[in-house]
């Protein structure tokens, strides 16, 4: 058999080694190695050995230099498919990362290089054929290992270049099976487990064997000849048997009792059955529509349901999935936030039960590993999780539904910085899955392409309760502070709480921004206490009496003497949820009163534990930030007061508008899901704005005209594309300098591949709206640019800025890349 050529990237950090290197596969490993496999290789001018994943291989090669071999397989199949690293690589291009970064995106979690292949031992009959002698060798090894052994043990062991031939035939005949497993310091769960010894005795076999006198013995016996196996702890409370009973079993030889390893699950066991809803005409009319597309195929694959809040849109998706699983397929379902999954998981568990996994990153590492293994060995049908889980390595991939599509969660701030709706737009492309979209305030980038019929727009105007949307009153806080209210709650605000706890109804009050008091200051000199590490106020939180700073993490003491003048005038400026907390908590002692924000919410379980009292009514008031703004549905909300509208509204972003009419319209969306009627109080300094009065009126349509006009008029996506470069340092005016020298190496680049319309909309370098974050400084390169020259800017920005082929100085600073950032601060 001729030699072959491998595609191997390399597990480096190090950008000058980001890319495929070439190996030789010899004859005698061409039927072993894989794309989608790791590999032993020599690396560099040592020869050192590491570890590589194979992305592709090729027939025939064209190198000026002497190629190196592999040196040996690691795994006894493919750890990722062909499909996904073609999504890593696609992600790689489309947002200037490395290789090693899109795909850790892809493998499974953790270090992939501390991923094991075991070789596992079935319970099957021999087949008839009998086995050869290595194939023998190797069962008779796994044996020894009680049943489970790692492959680089048979390896190590037998020195039979045939192994991963030989497993792979063992694996058609039903004999093995292959599964990884990741090395980490978490001890994996056991259980014990009971099967019998023969699986052919017979009931009179049995009766000689066990003795007419040891009745429990052949009780528990002739249960066991009805089933294949099953754990000690239910047998004994099957069968109401103890211990010493099932050991007298083992003893005569009836029984084996075993170890198996048991998944982490991170689902609540006790979720209650949630049953099929009869639909709406308008649900029945938008279902109907993509299943006439999938049914019938007509080239429709991407559909946004723009549905009001409580207009059904789950119920939808439900069905879709029960569809998909009639099919064979497999299907994502993502939300923007941790705090949405334990609620569609209720939903979809108490509909689907066991076939659902959840992904998403407050799961521990060994709970990550479990489900990633359940999705990757087909034991489930259907993942819910927050943007990673779009990764989710299913193999027959059907339908991805994307829950609140106009999140800006959805888009990753850290390398890769992917979009996860682009990312799951690729991945059905890929395998011609269907994408469903659903808000109640889509993004406009998204409404654009339903304008440009690029996506099928769905519409559900009702909710399911026939009920009307709650009524939106906004109050100007100006006329409240001339008419001598100078506290947190409006008039209308105050009585309308004293109401609902008259009634027995609950209350969600919302507020962007956690923490007592927001910013510090001398009245004297007027110096704010900011970070030392970054360029922003530090917030007071008065549970532990600290100032922090919500970027780096730092804290300090409140300082009892100015800083600067050693003035004792120190006064606390600004609301947070915390003191909306202990405020609402003066004006109603009766009530039961809690916050939901990433201060209550740090330990694990405490989100859901917050979420279930509410839900059972045992909470009042509900206090929080954007945690409550989206998703949830408690029938007995009356009342959502909105305490401060414009905390986004002043944001110095293009997209501040937008966020405040989707924020405001969203927790609206809360009250009134129930029999009751609803009510929504918007407290403002901006009441004019057009953001703030088309939510007051549930006007999408309205808002969408308005802002779109405006992103045409200034060049803002969908109208154009935005690449930020941020250079970043601890020294000030080196960033500075390097900043300009890298701004005007990119000018030249453009020009020399005349892309002069582009340097029109070039903006920079200037100190980022967030002049310093954990010491760091932050300059800004902003570059808008129409989608026919965005293949070759990126070239550009990669070659000068990741590549550095210019032989910039790069000492002492770092460059962010950013494609359509979510924000430009």
């Amino acid at each position: 058999m001729d030699r072959k050529y491998a595609q191997v990237i390399i597990d480096s950090k190090s950008s000058s080694t980001d890319r495929p290197y070439t190996y030789i596969i010899e004859p005698h490993m061409v039927e072993d190695i894989q794309v989608g496999m790791r590999v032993l290789v020599p690396f560099g001018r040592g020869n050192r050995v590491i570890k590589g994943l194979v992305i592709d291989i090729k027939d025939s090669v064209e190198s000026n230099y002497q190629l190196k071999s592999i040196i040996d397989t690691i795994d006894g199949k493919p750890l990722v498919s062909k499909d996904m690293l073609e999504l890593s690589f696609w992600m790689a291009k489309q947002y200037l990362c490395s290789y090693t970064d899109a795909l850790k995106t892809v493998l499974p979690p953790g270090d992939f290089k501390e991923v094991i292949t075991y070789v596992i031992k079935l319970n099957n009959p021999l087949p008839d054929r009998g086995l050869t002698c290595s194939e023998k060798d190797i069962l008779e090894l796994i044996d020894e290992h009680k049943g489970k052994i790692e492959l680089e043990i048979i390896k190590s062991t037998l020195n039979n270049r045939s192994v991963n031939k030989d497993i792979k035939k063992l694996e058609d005949l039903g004999l093995v099976k292959s599964q990884f497993e990741i090395k980490t310091s978490i001890e994996k769960k056991y259980e014990k487990y009971i099967s019998l010894r023969d699986r052919t005795i017979s009931g009179d076999q049995l009766l000689d064997l066990v003795g007419e006198r040891s009745y429990k013995q052949l009780e528990i016996g002739k249960y066991l000849l009805t089933i294949d196996e099953i754990s000690l702890r239910e047998l004994m409370n099957t069968t109401n048997c103890s211990l010493s009973t099932v050991k007298a079993l083992e003893r005569k030889g009836i029984i084996n009792i075993y170890d198996r390893e048991i998944y982490r699950n991170p689902i609540n066991k006790d979720i209650k059955a949630y049953n099929k809803h009869k639909l709406t005409d308008e649900q029945k009319k938008c279902l109907d529509s993509i299943l006439e597309s999938i049914d019938s195929n007509t080239g429709v694959d991407d559909f946004l349901i723009h549905g009001v809040t409580g207009s059904g849109k789950t119920e939808i998706y439900l069905q879709l999935v029960e569809k998909m699983i009639d099919k064979g397929k497999d299907t994502i379902v993502l939300v923007p936030e941790i705090s949405l999954t334990p609620q569609t998981i209720d939903r979809f568990v108490g509909r689907f039960g066991n076939n659902v996994a959840v992904l998403h990153s407050k799961l521990s590492y060994g709970e990550k590993f479990d489900e990633w293994r359940k999705i990757e060995e087909g034991k489930v049908k259907i993942v819910i999780g927050a943007r990673s889980a779009i990764f989710a390595p299913f193999k027959n991939l059907g339908l991805v539904i994307i829950d609140e599509e106009h999140e800006s969660t959805y888009k990753s701030s850290m390398n890769p910085k992917y979009n996860a709706i682009e990312v799951a737009k690729k991945r059905c492309k890929q395998v011609g899955a269907y994408l469903v979209r659903g808000s109640a305030t889509p993004s406009v980038e998204s409404y654009y392409q339903c304008k440009e019929n690029n996506i099928k727009l769905l519409s559900l105007k009702k909710r399911v309760n026939q009920k009307n949307l709650p009524e939106i009153e906004v109050i100007d806080m100006r006329e409240e502070l001339n008419n001598g209210n100078n506290t947190i709650f409006s008039r209308a605000l105050y009585n309308s709480i004293k109401k609902n706890l008259i009634d027995k109804k609950q209350t969600i009050l919302f507020l962007n921004r956690r923490g007592y008091s927001t910013f510090v200051s001398c009245r004297k000199c007027g110096y704010v206490i900011k970070c030392d590490d970054c360029s922003i106020s530090m917030t007071y939180h008065m549970t532990d009496n600290l100032l922090k700073c919500h970027y780096c993490g730092s804290t300090i003491g409140p300082p009892k003497t100015c800083p600067v003048c050693k003035s004792k005038y120190i006064k606390y400026f600004g609301v947070g949820t915390e003191k909306v907390e202990e405020y609402a908590k003066k004006l109603f002692p009766q009530a039961v009163i809690k916050r939901l924000d990433m201060d209550t919410t740090s330990r694990k379980g405490s989100h859901d534990l917050i979420l279930d009292k509410m839900k059972n009514n045992k909470i009042d008031i509900l206090i929080g930030t954007q945690m409550i703004a989206k998703g949830l549905d408690f029938k007995n909300v009356t009342l959502v007061g909105v305490i401060a509208a414009d905390t986004t509204l002043n944001l110095p972003d293009y997209k501040s508008s937008e966020r405040t009419f989707q924020l405001i319209t969203q927790v609206a969306g809360r009250a009134g899901r129930g029999e009751f009627g609803g009510k929504v109080i918007v407290q403002t300094y901006n009441p004019e704005h057009y953001s703030i009065q088309c939510a007051k009126d549930y006007d999408y349509i309205g808002f969408y005209n308005k802002e779109i006009l405006i992103r045409e008029e200034f060049a803002y996506p969908p109208f154009t594309n935005i690449i930020s470069i941020v250079i970043y340092g601890e020294d000030n005016s080196l960033v500075a300098n390097k900043s300009k020298e890298v701004y005007n190496v990119l000018i030249e680049e453009i020009q020399n591949n005349k892309l002069d319309e582009v340097l029109e909309d070039m903006m920079g370098p200037y100190p980022a709206p967030l002049e310093k974050i954990k010491n760091n400084y932050r300059y800004l390169i902003l570059i808008k640019c129409g989608e026919n020259h965005m293949d070759k800017l990126r070239e550009i920005v990669k070659w000068v800025c990741i590549f550095n082929k210019r032989k910039v100085n790069f000492d002492g600073i770092k460059i962010s890349i950013d494609i359509n950032p979510s924000s430009i601060l």
